[in-house]
């Protein structure tokens, strides 16, 4: 019987031998590999933690001892000891989550996948658990575990809560930071190199090869010798490197460094960390993708995420479904640098992921990559601005969130000409809840002056990318969804004020009769709109479909075309409160056009984890349910849509 098959729960790993414990973390490897090929998901991260994850749940008792990981794309390994493993539908409705999920586990703690949080999460709990301990002592022996990497340290809040856990350090905070040298790519800063030097620093690595050596050729005895000194060589190694510094001044113990693969090592680092009854920091060592050589050999992102693979070799199984919403960014933008110097680019951490990759490639000096630091790339290119760039900041629209103050305050406030361009816009799907982004149109179109893009095909997001970084007096945004592009949709005409007709009603109708039904669509929502008015078409109602490419500010055209309509319908696949629609009817109603407005949109909710698809219909947004919706309204039978069914 597999090591793997016994366990149910952490407590199940305390009897295991420390060889059985090896053989454990080989067979923990040999499921992802298998299992993760089959569904897609972050496979490079979980591979690296195998060990880690295994001695923390040795060392600590969850959930009692609670784990924050910070983030939560390395708890796949937590998910397995922990009782969870049934990876078959892993990121599919009705399977596992990707994430830590609360409603799957007693055991998950944090949901959110932002990073640079876990270090906040831990000191409330910590604290918390610290003042109940005043009037109730079996709280006192309560430990909170903090599962940070490398790369989260480039995030301010990391360095905020560090400063607030040293100013009161009398409380059981272990911070474990997994230095693998990378977020997606490699990790990048003052910090960064600081963490390189030690992994890299002969004195460590001849410390742990050489003592090891030393040791082994002795034999059983010689390599028992070696465990047990082992805590006395990083202390040595620590010295040597001078790692101890950066912590020094913050008062918080260290321990480290240790090598992340070896499970004992890592098992008598945390139970030291966990005696000294203070917040103490455990610096380990590890190798993202480790045990799988087509990760390990991968230089781009060491699969950081993948879909379907084939197990054997690493190769996606699935063909491409033609050019992403990303790969025509990564061109266009090139093109604009190359005819226009002042333009720049800027990304947290994400240089790939988001497309900028190529434009780092031709021209390195004119993109920045800030770490996993979304508010001080706002700020920063609020200052590049001003310098005379064009700066554009490629960010996944969820993570925008984490920066509104900055847009708002140092952007707007200052009427800088920066471009954003939010990829993953809209509903996502299989991320989960903090990876969708449905809420950027409802947050971004409060701010004053902006100017907001959605376009619906390669050609438009082409175009409306170079008229973006023309403007200079304010910030402008162009948001787009995962995943293939799709095939063109046409405009029948453009409106003087940029507006796209895609669908007008023929001739024949009575003279200043008003048609039907107006749709004005966000993005790629437009051929959902195309497809319900042909519905609407077969049972005798007219239509009108326009794309304003520029969905915020609403365009004139957009509010003289409904006086003409009975009925405008506005599609977008955010969220519809405070959404697109509802900027719409304040437009009409300013101009005072009386026209009928439903407005379509996701929930005020948190998407689960599920298909697009799925998660279109739940809201009630694909061609069948809006035409079905749409026509009894114009019959008079619903009014208004609130939520088609």
């Amino acid at each position: 019987m597999a090591i793997l098959d016994r366990i149910e729960s952490p407590r199940d790993l305390d009897a295991l031998t420390p060889e059985e414990c090896r053989q454990l973390a080989a067979e923990i490897r040999e499921f992802l590999i298998a299992e993760v090929a089959k569904t897609g998901g972050h496979l490079g991260p979980n591979l690296g933690v195998v060990e880690l994850t295994i001695a923390i749940h040795r060392v600590f008792e969850s959930p009692r001892d609670p784990i924050v990981f910070d983030t939560g794309h390395q708890s796949y390994v937590h998910k397995l000891l922990t009782g969870r493993k049934d990876f078959s539908r892993l990121r599919q409705r009705g399977g596992l989550a990707g994430y830590p999920q609360r409603a799957e586990s007693e055991h998950d703690i944090v949901e959110s996948s932002h990073a640079s949080s876990s270090l906040s999460w831990a000191d409330g709990i910590s604290r918390a658990f610290a003042r109940r301990a005043q009037t109730d002592p079996s709280q006192l022996d309560r430990h909170v575990v903090a599962v940070v990497g490398d790369g989260a340290l480039t995030g301010g809040m990391t360095w905020e809560a560090l400063n607030n856990i040293t100013d009161d350090n009398d409380r059981n905070l272990v911070i474990v930071v997994n230095d693998n040298g990378r977020s997606y790519a490699p990790t990048i800063g003052g910090m960064a190199r600081f963490l390189n030097g030690v992994r890299t620093s002969s004195s460590y690595r001849d410390l742990q090869e050489g003592s090891e050596k030393f040791f082994s050729a002795f034999g059983a005895p010689g390599r028992t010798v070696y465990r047990a000194t082992r805590g006395a060589m990083r202390g040595i190694a620590s010295r040597a490197s001078n790692n101890q510094d950066l912590y020094a001044n913050l008062d918080i113990k260290y321990v480290g460094p240790i090598d992340g693969h070896d499970l004992e090592a890592v098992e008598q680092g945390l139970r030291q960390a966990k005696g000294y009854g203070r917040p103490t920091l455990v610096h380990v060592i590890t190798e993202k993708g480790r045990g799988y050589a087509p990760a390990e050999n991968d230089e781009a992102d060491q699969f950081h995420s993948v879909g379907k693979i084939d197990p054997d070799s690493g190769v996606p199984v699935q063909a491409s479904s033609g050019a992403s919403w990303t790969s025509v960014f990564r061109e266009r933008i090139v093109e604009l640098a190359e005819a226009d110097d002042r333009i720049v680019g800027i990304t947290a951490a994400m240089l790939a992921p988001t497309g900028l990759d190529l434009l780092a490639e031709k021209h390195p000096a004119r993109v920045y990559d800030v770490g996993i630091a979304e508010q001080h790339a706002v700020t920063s290119a609020a200052g590049l601005a001003y310098g005379g760039l064009h700066p554009v900041v490629a960010v996944y629209a969820t993570f925008m969130n984490r920066a509104f103050d900055q847009l708002l305050m140092d952007v707007a406030l200052h009427r800088a000409g920066v471009t954003f361009v939010l990829d993953r816009a809209g509903i996502t799907g299989p991320d989960g809840a903090s990876h969708n982004g449905v809420w950027d149109l409802a947050t971004l179109q409060i701010v004053p002056g902006i100017r907001i893009a959605s376009p619906r095909d390669e050609s438009v997001l082409r175009e409306l990318l170079g008229e973006a970084v023309l403007v200079d007096d304010s910030p402008t945004v162009i948001r787009y969804p995962k995943g293939a592009v799709g095939a063109p949709v046409p405009a029948v005409r453009r409106t003087a004020d940029g507006v796209d007709v895609l669908l007008e009603p023929g001739e024949g109708g009575a003279e200043g009769s008003a048609t039907d039904v107006l749709f004005v669509t966000v993005g790629p929502m437009a051929r959902v709109a195309l497809d319900a008015a042909a519905l609407l078409a077969e049972q005798g109602i007219t239509s009108t479909v326009v794309d304003p490419r520029w969905v915020v500010p609403v365009a004139d055209s957009v509010t003289e075309l409904a006086r003409s309509h009975r009925l405008l319908i506005s599609i977008e696949d955010g969220i519809r409160v405070g959404g697109v629609g509802t900027r719409i009817r304040q437009a009409l109603r300013d101009a005072g056009v009386d026209t009928a407005v439903s407005e379509l949109g996701t929930p005020d909710a948190f998407p689960e984890h599920a298909s697009r698809d799925e998660l279109l219909h739940d809201a009630g947004l694909t061609a069948e349910q809006i035409a079905a919706a749409v026509a009894d309204q114009v019959r008079g039978k619903r009014i208004p849509i609130a939520r088609p069914e």
